[in-house]
């Protein structure tokens, strides 16, 4: 028997509204106001998201701020990634559904199963990374350079990269999969001891993920995309779907840890 979850696709927005809604949707989901939620979204303008623990100062805020892209902090781990071009998901719900339930490794596990499932479907041979990958560079403040346990791979080089949190009663996991686009650009807004070090990062990123288009050797649109990940996790998580809407009082706290939070330069700055 299915087991039934709520399926949000939200229009594109800020990074701090989108991390808003991100904890939003966990607190309702964790207890109980919510069905398990998938939500598939995208941001608009770019943002640099950082992740829980990494310092601000990795951030070049003069180039940030001529770039035009925004700053956010996520509550999940991991290092610095440039939101755009790319499909988001996340995954949430309370810490006893079967999807979510265990380890942290154990749910990185099934969800990577549906994330693989989803990303083969498009026609790109990917596999599982199954064993944790040392980053050789640990001072290097791309997220993208390095897949970790179970996330997503294709010929060897990072596709999908996810982080999680988890909590007392509830489970978020968010992750990107980059459509299109340079990668490299993130380099552009990060400090780097001198300009030959930045390029070199940039080149290594290159040699160690990629995006769908240049896996693909075609254009990928968001829609056909958004299709893959519903259907490989209905069918490899044994998941029905209800199309749905975020609710008022999601909104409403949303709105909340946005101005209190993901806006705010006590949280974002606080590392």
């Amino acid at each position: 028997m299915s087991s039934v979850w709520r399926l949000l696709r939200t229009a594109p927005k800020g990074g701090a509204w989108n991390m808003a809604v991100d904890e939003a949707v966990l607190e309702a989901t964790e207890r109980g106001e919510a069905r398990p939620t998938l939500r598939l979204y995208t941001w608009e303008p770019a943002c640099l998201s950082l992740g829980r623990a990494q310092s601000v100062t990795d951030v070049d805020r003069e180039r940030l701020e001529a770039s035009g892209w925004e700053l956010v902090r996520r509550i999940t781990g991991g290092r610095a990634i440039l939101h755009t071009d790319e499909l988001t998901y996340s995954v949430s719900g309370p810490v006893d559904e079967p999807c979510l339930a265990g380890s942290v490794l154990e749910s990185y596990n099934r969800l990577a199963v549906a994330l693989q499932s989803a990303v083969q479907s498009l026609g790109l041979p990917v596999q599982v990374q199954t064993d944790n990958v040392k980053n050789a560079s640990g001072s290097n403040p791309v997220c993208f350079e390095v897949p970790s346990t179970y996330e997503i791979t294709v010929g060897g080089r990072k596709l999908i990269g996810s982080a999680q949190a988890r909590r007392k009663d509830g489970v978020l996991q968010h992750g990107s999969l980059p459509l299109n686009g340079d990668l490299g650009r993130i380099c552009q807004v990060l400090v780097f001891p001198d300009e030959p070090a930045r390029e070199i990062a940039r080149q290594r990123l290159l040699a160690r993920a990629t995006t769908v288009a240049a896996a693909l050797g075609r254009q990928l649109r968001w829609e056909e995309a958004a299709q893959a990940f519903v259907r490989a996790f209905e069918t490899q998580l044994g998941i029905e779907f209800k199309q749905d809407e975020l609710t008022e009082k999601e909104l409403s706290r949303a709105e909340e840890l946005t101005r209190e939070k993901y806006a705010n330069g006590a949280w974002t700055e606080r590392v």
